[in-house]
């Protein structure tokens, strides 16, 4: 008795690739040559049969002129962030986490690239943070004191 494969359960990865390449009119074939992957391969996949691998996803994106990460996460490979105000704040306090914590840097670099992403970002994404009060942080101020000449009384 042969046995036949179940398909994968919760298989939206297959769906989203037969709807994405149908909607581009390629035939199986075609996107099978497009994105160097057996034709069997890609027919397996699809019916939720095969699991691909990352870079079997990435060969399919470039087939199907779509992004590899919208691939990855229907497999389940990345986890989906965008979408809600939630998950994007989780994100940028992830992105301020991992400046703050580098040892390479000094204030002074982290409080430059934390604004510099703050202005990529947008401010309303960018939580109040404190200013660094070590002396590499504040702007440098001049040093000299004006002196008043010495008379010979003083």
């Amino acid at each position: 008795m042969s046995r036949i494969p179940l398909p994968i359960p919760g298989n939206n990865l297959g769906d989203y690739l037969r709807e994405q390449r149908q909607s581009a009119r390629l035939s199986l074939r075609q996107l099978s040559e497009l994105a160097g992957v057996s034709n069997p391969y890609l027919s397996q996949i699809e019916r939720g049969l095969k699991k691909p691998s990352a870079e079997i996803l990435q060969q399919l994106a470039k087939g199907l002129e779509v992004s590899a990460e919208s691939l990855y996460v229907r497999a389940g490979i990345l986890d989906e962030r965008h979408g809600d105000t939630t998950s994007s704040q989780d994100a940028a306090l992830d992105t301020r986490a991992v400046i703050g914590a580098d040892p390479q840097l000094t204030d002074r670099q982290k409080a430059a690239l934390l604004d510099i992403y703050d202005s990529f970002v947008g401010a309303e994404a960018a939580p109040t943070r404190k200013r660094s009060t070590t002396p590499q942080s504040r702007p440098k101020q001049s040093a000299k004191t004006t002196k008043t000449p010495r008379t010979q009384g003083d």
